[in-house]
């Protein structure tokens, strides 16, 4: 069973892993983006637990789960629609800035990466987006803002020109994540040198199984979360800090980039 550090020591350690690291894999959950108004998923009040998820088929198949869906997600739009980056955020970039950054792969649908300044090129969003609307039919991208406004004025799930169903373009319950971002994922794995879990139960799998990858192939792996994750049992984890993402990483980065 991996050893928990206490704070101090975990971020000097944490700091010294990624002074001297080239090739940077961070990997993010719900975690790093609650300080910024986000709520998690897995957590005792996350929305696995107090919203009935609406699976793939049954938006594919059923009018009323359609509206459901449609009903969650406009809720999640109008209050969360104004979330902001933070530390934590702003800190991968940093590191990004520095040219340490091999990939950043994020569990989150907020788009938070790239606002604070994560490049399109070195992010992978593993679930998807919730920044723009897909078609299920033919694919074609939109900007949300003119379907929540049209759902919130009719009540009924918006529809593609082509007649297929739109929806944000993120991965749903059931749905098959894609095999282009997930081969990048996992690319990037195998050529890092550390990698990084932060605020993340990895217990979603094959998400999860990203970070395990580049440390089977001798990345130093440091996992910082607040509670248990699923790896906490892993002889694969060099080093494990229980706590707020937002202060720890950001302290580490600082003191790896004045190294």
């Amino acid at each position: 069973m991996t050893t928990v550090v206490d704070q101090t020591e975990g971020i000097a350690r944490l700091a010294s892993m990624m002074a001297t690291a080239e090739r940077i894999l961070v990997f993010t959950g719900a975690g790093i983006s609650t300080a910024s108004g986000i709520p998690d998923y897995r957590g005792p009040e996350g929305v696995w637990n107090t919203r009935r998820p609406v699976f793939y088929d049954q938006f594919m198949t059923e009018h009323d789960a359609r509206v459901e869906y449609w009903r969650q997600k406009a809720e999640d739009h109008e209050a969360f629609g104004s979330a902001s980056p933070n530390t934590a955020h702003r800190s991968i970039a940093e590191l990004q800035r520095a040219g340490r950054i091999e990939l950043v792969v994020t569990q989150n649908v907020d788009g938070l990466h790239r606002v604070a300044g994560t490049a399109s090129g070195l992010l992978v969003e593993i679930h998807g987006t919730n920044a723009l609307i897909e078609c299920q039919s033919c694919g074609a991208r939109s900007d949300p803002g003119e379907h929540f406004s049209s759902f919130k004025e009719t009540g009924e799930p918006p529809v593609c020109e082509c007649g297929g169903y739109l929806k944000p373009a993120t991965i749903s319950f059931g749905q098959q994540l894609r095999a282009v971002d997930l081969a990048r994922a996992f690319d990037a794995a195998r050529r890092a040198d550390v990698v990084i879990a932060l605020g993340s139960t990895l217990s979603v799998t094959p998400a999860a199984d990203i970070p395990l990858e580049a440390a089977r192939h001798g990345a130093s792996y440091a996992i910082v979360n607040r509670g248990t994750t699923e790896h906490d049992r892993s002889p694969f984890v060099s080093l494990r800090i229980d706590g707020d993402v937002g202060t720890i990483f950001p302290a580490a980065v600082a003191g790896a980039l004045e190294r």
